[in-house]
């Protein structure tokens, strides 16, 4: 019987709609409204579509591709088309990755309600299935694939076919010989069943047999007391491993026996208790109670571009997609719109604008969704008088008591708050007239700021003056003699009601870091281009530890990268800086970092800095680490074993992966370092490497372990395949799975590595 992932699933009126076919308007904008034929097929995985044009050609999309369904005006084209299509008859599929969403049009309210359910119900059964369920319904895919003229079993040269599509390049007396073998029914096909059996035989394991084998007193099963030593001795697990195993041999062979078998001993290996990453550390672990200044906070600069600096697409999606993945501080850039609106865009650029109130409403409702800490909107403000007027009562009228509108205890603070104390609540970052001891003033309405942000830094860097600091002077009716200083000074005028709104991170100009100890207030945040960070990194790394010790700082990518690539990030943590704002939108090397510092602590948003970035008092070298006192660094040994079901990198039905494995290790400089394999000609279904790297880490509360797996080319650059990013301190001894991600940090299931990791010792050097 060839199993099916939804044979549970329940009859559903809705899935039978959905099976009968819907025409369904696809909207892109308010000139563009193609109407296409959507259809659940039978297997209840794929929707095929067509447009109304097309004779009988349907392309597909995976529902496994689908990550949410949105009901109503929910995405950027809904929002500027409101007024044509009513809500209820709105829905948007969210795709997982980059890949745009879909905004579809029903005839009806119920029709929509009927795709929305449906399709809610399709992601959540996916969501619930276990790894073995995960596992056959790929398996089940490999058979359908195979299958070509749907009659379900296949042929010797269907099989062959297959091994191609699987990504190895197997000898045809081998196949063969495994083909026979699964050929129970003698007939020169496989059914399902025999197909299943043949999957096993061509992907059976042997370095996870002989490790079996190695532990079991019987040959066949691992007994509780094997299972135990094995977590002693090769998990590395210590006085837990009695009650560990037992634990486990209920989670993955549940029977009287009290044994686990090698499929079971297998589905432990590959599952999340056999991760490299501690599952321990990917819950909310750490103390969530210190000052804000001592988290690093996953920050993320123009947060409103889909795309390039210049001509890209602003969207609110990328502040949902954001926050989905943890970020705590959007960036807003605001410009007076038309009719008193406000807007969202890369200023002087050809960006499309979005309006302010549609990004906070999206914020209030997208906030808390992924992390209950708080929210940080670090505001660029370009508007008039007027318009951040508008700003300021929308801020308050959407976000209402999310919005932080004073100090926690209605005092000024010695030290910011922690996380913890502002759970729940989204706090602005930006331009302040004087400071929190000034809240109680009767002040006038506006006050005259220097111009202190990202743009303005790209401008400073072109001028000898560093005269550019926050007035303290307020002006309630500013002469012409201030009118023309403001424009000398890059000056603007700032409006109480807006600059009321800045509680616990005033946008600070930073003059020397000898300034900012004697008049720096714990509030003050001071933001530096990367070339800037990085100068002061390399003249003065050991006082901009310090510095961060006592202030937030941020640090954003330079205006000349308008492609919105990225800076790497590691080199601004090692000195402490809290928010290294990224260009979301764009993967790569920098994401993954950013990605695998935040995986952990439950992917709240907020990682503790290490203790030695955290002592103002004591001061800390990332040059020289082992000037530290309790210098000790670690030796760290991988046994890079095996790779199993690694992605094509070609489509084409005769290409083969000739895969290495590159481990990187980003952390302080003298932690800086790569190692990579050999590489295994035409196998990506199970290539073997047993080869041994090994590394020194001198910091490791600081290093990230970046592993790639890349296809190799003699001729031209490697293609990438997956990687993936954990922090040295979060990584799990003994024999791991590396669960492979794309590109774009979606899961490439089931493809993954298999490692031995010697528990780090001290080293002797």
């Amino acid at each position: 019987i060839l199993f099916h992932p939804f044979s549970g699933v329940k009859p559903d009126v809705s899935l039978e709609i959905m099976k009968a076919g819907s025409v369904l308007r696809k909207a892109k904008s308010r000139m563009w409204r193609g109407h296409r034929h959507y259809k659940l097929q039978d297997d209840c995985k794929t929707i095929a579509y067509k447009s109304s044009w097309a004779m009988n050609s349907y392309s597909t999309f995976s529902v496994g591709d689908v990550e949410a369904v949105r009901e109503g005006h929910e995405s950027d084209v809904f929002l500027s088309v409101a007024d044509e299509y009513p809500p209820e008859r709105c829905f948007t599929l969210v795709f997982r990755g980059r890949r745009g969403n879909l905004d579809l049009v029903a005839e009806s309210a119920e029709e929509a309600q009927a795709w929305i359910r449906g399709m809610q119900t399709l992601i959540e059964n996916l969501q619930s299935m276990g790894e073995s369920e995960k596992l056959d319904q790929w398996i089940s895919d490999l058979f359908l694939k195979a299958d070509r003229n749907k009659d379900g079993r296949i042929s010797f040269k269907e099989v062959r076919r297959l091994l191609k599509l699987m990504n190895m390049d197997m000898n045809e007396d081998h196949a063969s010989s495994l083909f026979r073998m699964a050929d129970k029914s003698q007939t020169g096909f496989l059914g399902s069943e025999e197909f299943v059996h043949f999957y096993k035989m061509l992907t059976q394991r042997k370095e996870v047999v002989e490790l079996f084998q190695e532990y079991s007193s019987d040959g066949q099963t691992l007994s509780h007391c094997d299972l135990e030593e094995f977590l002693r001795e090769e998990q590395l697990e210590g006085d837990r491993s009695q009650e560990h195993a037992l634990e486990l041999i209920q989670r993955y062979e549940p029977s009287d026996t009290g044994t686990v078998n090698h499929d079971g001993f297998l589905m432990y290996l590959t599952s999340a208790d056999g991760s490299i990453f501690n599952s321990e550390d990917q819950r909310l672990y750490q103390d969530m109670t210190q000052p804000l200044k001592h988290y690093f906070i996953s920050s993320s600069h123009n947060t409103y571009l889909l795309e390039d600096q210049l001509k890209g697409r602003s969207s609110v999606e990328g502040y949902i997609q954001a926050l989905k993945r943890g970020c705590r501080c959007l960036e807003i850039d605001c410009w007076d719109g038309s009719s008193g609106e406000p807007v969202v865009y890369h200023g002087h650029t050809f960006t499309s604008k979005i309006l302010f109130k549609d990004v906070i409403n999206t914020v209030a409702k997208y906030a808390f969704k992924t992390s209950e800490y708080p929210v940080i909107l670090s505001i660029e403000n370009r508007c008039s008088v007027e318009q951040q007027k508008v700003m300021a009562q929308l801020l308050k009228d959407i976000l209402g008591d999310m919005l932080l509108r004073t100090t926690i205890d209605g005092k000024v603070p010695s030290v910011l708050p922690s996380p913890e104390e502002l759970k729940g609540k989204i706090l602005v970052k930006g331009k302040k007239i004087g400071g929190l001891e000034s809240l109680d003033a009767d002040n006038p309405v506006s006050g005259e700021v220097s111009d202190e942000d990202d743009s303005s830094e790209l401008r400073r860097d072109s001028l000898t003056t560093e005269s550019f600091y926050y007035a303290n002077k307020v002006l309630f009716s500013p002469s012409p003699f201030y009118k023309i200083l403001a424009q000398c000074f890059k000056c603007f005028f700032l409006t109480k009601e807006l600059s009321d709104l800045v509680i616990y991170c005033k946008n600070e100009h930073f003059n020397n870091f000898e300034h900012a100890r004697i008049h720096g207030k714990p509030y003050d945040i001071s933001s530096f281009s990367e070339s800037k960070a990085r100068k002061i990194i390399k003249e003065a790394a050991a006082d901009f530890a310090q510095h961060n010790a006592r202030q937030i700082t941020r640090v954003y990518p330079s205006g000349l990268r308008t492609d919105s690539s990225n800076f790497c990030p590691q080199d601004m943590w090692n000195v402490g800086c809290q928010m290294v704002a990224l260009n979301f939108q764009t993967a790569g090397l920098e994401m993954d970092l950013n990605d695998g510092l935040f995986s952990q602590n439950n992917r709240c948003g907020y990682v503790l800095k290490p203790e030695i970035l955290r002592n103002s008092e004591q001061q800390f070298n990332p040059d020289k680490p082992q000037d530290r006192k309790d210098y000790c660094p670690l030796i760290l040994t991988i046994q890079v074993i095996s790779g199993q079901q690694l992605p094509k990198v070609n489509n084409k039905v005769g290409s083969i992966v000739d895969p290495f494995v590159r481990v990187e290790i980003y952390g302080l400089p003298a932690d800086q370092a790569t190692q990579e394999t050999s590489y295994i000609e035409n196998n990506g279904l199970n290539p073997c490497w047993n080869e041994t790297l090994e590394f020194a880490v001198h910091t490791p509360e600081l290093a990230l372990i970046r592993f790639v797996v890349e296809d190799y080319d003699m001729a031209t650059k490697n293609d990438f395949i997956g990687q993936y990013t954990v922090p040295f301190s979060c990584i799990q001894s003994g024999y791991r799975h590396i669960h492979l991600l794309s590109k774009d940090g979606t899961s490439l299931r089931p493809s993954s590595l298999f490692m031995s990791m010697q528990h780090p010792n001290t080293s002797t050097q």
